[in-house]
């Protein structure tokens, strides 16, 4: 089995990469693909093919399909908030870039399973108890519609029997890395942080407010297991994700740290509309297809504070 993984230098994508390599007895050949390889220690990936590049450029995507793929997982995207900061830039890579690849693969390599990192901001705001797949769309950011029209997109090469595919629709991961920026739900992971290592935390939102969260190694589970699927499973699914306030994931760090939180809650109204008013979710479909999720807030906070992906 021959695998591609775009963003691989990111967050989930270096987690999914570590996760990959030595443990997928059926894979012949990994191909990690980022803009550069200057993050992480990528010594524990010895085997993967590691090709640095610009996947906007599409002399580069030829190069890089020409070996042709099995499987590809595309992760690689412009956050939300710097998206719609830098609205071409983000329309390149959000949009053409995905619907590019996607179309050239199949093309290439007719019937390859495309795994699609697609984001819960294809909802918007959601005036609803609880959300699944048969949820309305309304995105409220550029970055949430460019993934529902690669969606669109993608369920349509699916129709065609062109390629084979699943679109994730991840909620904000956690705990990302303290030195990325251009992502709204920042501060969620930022807490984790923050009350990690014993330190005051001043969060924007509300004590009460209302979050999706996951961790990266739970992510990192539904990406292998969406690969496993029979081609005849629904093309967009909502992977399991826990629903909690700041106060009630604040309480499972305070847990597994064993230390009282420190926190100043704040209210900012966008925030807080964005990511912290959001309903239960609904994942019974993708439930029944095997997918697991995280088991409750305290493994997550484990997992986050951690910082592993297994």
């Amino acid at each position: 089995m021959r695998v591609l993984v775009t963003g691989a230098d990111g967050f989930l994508g270096s987690g999914l990469a570590r996760r990959l390599v030595g443990r997928v007895p059926q894979l012949s050949r990994l191909t990690l693909t980022d803009r550069h390889f200057d993050g992480p220690d990528h010594g524990g990936l010895a085997g993967a093919d590691l090709v640095p590049g610009d996947l906007t450029d599409g002399s580069f995507l030829g190069t890089l399909l020409e070996p042709g793929f099995d499987v590809i997982f595309h992760l690689a995207s412009l956050p939300g908030a710097q998206a719609e900061s830098e609205s071409e830039r983000g329309r390149d890579i959000n949009l053409t870039l995905p619907m590019d690849l996607a179309w050239r693969t199949a093309a290439r390599q007719p019937g390859a399973r495309f795994i699609f990192a697609s984001s819960i901001a294809v909802y918007g705001a959601v005036d609803a108890l609880a959300i699944s797949e048969a949820t309305p769309t309304a995105p409220a950011i550029s970055y949430g519609a460019h993934k529902l029209m690669t969606e669109i997109f993608l369920s349509d090469l699916a129709r065609r029997r062109e390629l084979s595919v699943f679109s994730l629709r991840f909620p904000g991961l956690v705990a990302r890395p303290p030195a990325e920026s251009g992502h709204g739900s920042a501060f969620m992971s930022l807490m984790f942080h923050k009350l990690g290592a014993g330190e005051d935390f001043a969060s924007p939102v509300p004590a009460s407010a209302r979050c999706w969260w996951m961790s990266m190694a739970a992510a990192v589970e539904t990406l292998l297991h969406a690969a496993t699927l029979s081609s005849d499973a629904p093309t967009v699914l909502l992977p399991p994700a826990i629903c909690a306030t700041m106060a009630e994931m604040a309480q499972a760090i305070a847990t597994v740290t064993g230390r009282d939180p420190s926190i100043q809650w704040g209210y900012d109204a966008r925030l807080t509309g964005i990511f912290g008013s959001m309903p239960k979710i609904d994942a019974s479909l993708a439930r029944r297809l095997g997918f697991a999720g995280d088991a409750d807030l305290t493994s997550l906070a484990r997992k986050a504070l951690s910082g592993g992906s297994s």
